[in-house]
């Protein structure tokens, strides 16, 4: 994948959006101040972004430069998503005795960030004011960027920034997928997803990685670990568009799993499985009872082992029924799901027996989970491999401050959003938890040892650094 950056010439009467959109269209770098005129003895502020093109995970060191000692001003980032919605961020600065401001050493007094945060203008975003309710930021075509237009105006402002004209702008492409990383369509032996390859010779060590109950194909984590050198499968289960029971049923997962595991690209016995929500259940189930799927290392990501899918089909879509009945909505109308799975069951027959996972399990959960009682379930499950003798393979990440959805560093934190439930096919504004500026930092690092453990327990030198 090659790529050139172009400034992009316009006339100072455009307004600043109508720039923006035009810049985003042709993927090029443009700093406004080119196109402000000056007196001879005026200095037009600059704005830069390095790395312009980066991994959606890679920092990125914003500097703005040519301001005035002890500026006011306001540094702001927006993005159009590919259902047409923008999400904004914003952090107020005073620029220093030089007049400059860099986000990597100063720090924002307000906005819907502050304190020294350098990815502050990526997981503080929202959706603009007058947007749909309820909205979530995924990447559906991984195989384009995020195009975020960052901007520098005068003064702390909170509101208006498209009727007023920046001081600068430079655009900024955040990628799920490395250059060289193929994306094939997986349609083999009834199993459904897509598999991302890393480029180079392999094979490569690899990761089966699924979603949660929301169901359908999701791709943007799995592009992004195959960019870190790992072949990963997104798999697709529980279609809205062709529901079946046995859809749950362990027979799939572990045919998806044979099929990753036999690819030429694979490393035989290099497998892992990466699983959040009900996927972390499906991760429980096969560490423990598969016999055709027997992953490395397992990583599960706000789940629960009340439900195991070794029971059949049918059982357990009537168990995970009544179950529903527990749910509420509370005094904003946000379905609290979390008591489902509570009390934590006594009875052995109910959860899965985590005390057979003979496999590293890594374990993420948020402590303000309001989807699943994950802590609670994280506890017994540290309590049974105890028991069991495994314990010394769990290793347990939990945040104070984070809700459900840990995804992938520097993704805006929602703490609910539209959910279309599985049992009944009802629309709901689903409650996730989490406090913004903790949910972002429990992303960051989980991500980080995610990576890490993932390579250690699949025999990988330290990780390289994969970036555009």
């Amino acid at each position: 994948m090659g790529w050139t950056s172009t400034v992009l010439e316009t006339s100072t009467r455009k307004s600043y959006i109508t720039l923006c959109e035009e810049v985003a269209k042709m993927n090029v770098v443009a700093d406004t101040s080119l196109y402000r005129p000056s007196s001879s003895m005026a200095v037009c502020p600059v704005l830069s972004a390095q790395p312009t093109r980066a991994l959606v995970d890679e920092k990125l060191q914003i500097v703005a430069r040519n301001l005035r000692p002890r500026q006011e001003v306001t540094l702001y980032s927006i993005h159009h998503t590919e259902d047409k919605d923008c999400w904004e961020a914003y952090g107020h600065y005073i620029s220093d005795e030089h007049g400059s401001v860099s986000v990597t050493e100063d720090a924002s007094t307000g906005g819907t960030y502050t304190g020294v945060e350098p990815m502050g203008l990526l997981w503080s975003m929202h959706p603009i004011p007058g947007s749909r309710h309820g909205l979530r930021l995924r990447k559906r075509d991984i195989m384009s960027p995020m195009v975020v237009n960052i901007s520098i105006f005068s003064g702390h402002m909170t509101q208006g920034f498209s009727e007023k004209d920046a001081l600068a702008t430079v655009v900024t492409e955040r990628w799920y997928l490395a250059p060289g990383v193929q994306r094939v369509d997986v349609r083999e032996r009834g199993v459904k997803g897509t598999l991302f390859i890393p480029p180079g010779p392999g094979p490569f060590p690899a990761v089966l990685d699924m979603w949660g109950g929301g169901g359908g194909l999701v791709e943007y984590r799995a592009a992004l670990l195959a960019s870190h050198g790992f072949v990963t499968m997104a798999l697709e289960y529980l279609s809205a568009d062709e529901h079946r029971t046995h859809d749950i049923g362990t027979e799939y997962f572990e045919k998806s799993y044979q099929l990753l595991h036999s690819h030429p690209q694979v490393c035989p016995g290099r497998v892992a499985v990466l699983g959040l929500s009900f996927g972390a259940a499906v991760t429980f189930t096969l560490a423990a009872y598969s016999k055709t799927a027997q992953p490395q290392c397992c990583v599960c990501i706000s789940g629960t082992h009340v439900y195991p899918l070794n029971k059949s089909s049918s059982e357990l879509q009537d168990r995970m029924n009544r179950n529903t009945a527990k749910a509420y909505l509370d005094e904003n109308n946000h379905l609290v799901a979390k008591y489902t799975i509570l009390p934590i069951p006594t009875e052995p027959e109910l959860k899965v027996h985590v005390g057979q996972i003979k496999c590293p399990l890594m374990i993420v959960v948020g402590q303000d989970d309001q989807n699943w009682a994950t802590v609670e379930s994280t506890e017994d499950i540290q309590q049974m491999m105890e028991r069991s003798g495994n314990g010394h393979l769990l290793t347990v990440l939990s945040y104070p401050g984070a809700g459900h959805l840990i995804e992938p560093p520097y993704t805006p934190h929602v703490r609910f959003s539209n959910f279309i439930t599985q049992h009944n096919k009802q629309k709901v504004l689903m409650l996730w938890g989490g406090q913004t500026k903790p949910h972002a930092d429990a992303q960051e690092d989980s991500w980080n040892k995610i990576l890490l453990f993932l390579h250690t327990h699949l025999h990988q030198d330290t990780p390289p650094a994969a970036r555009l």
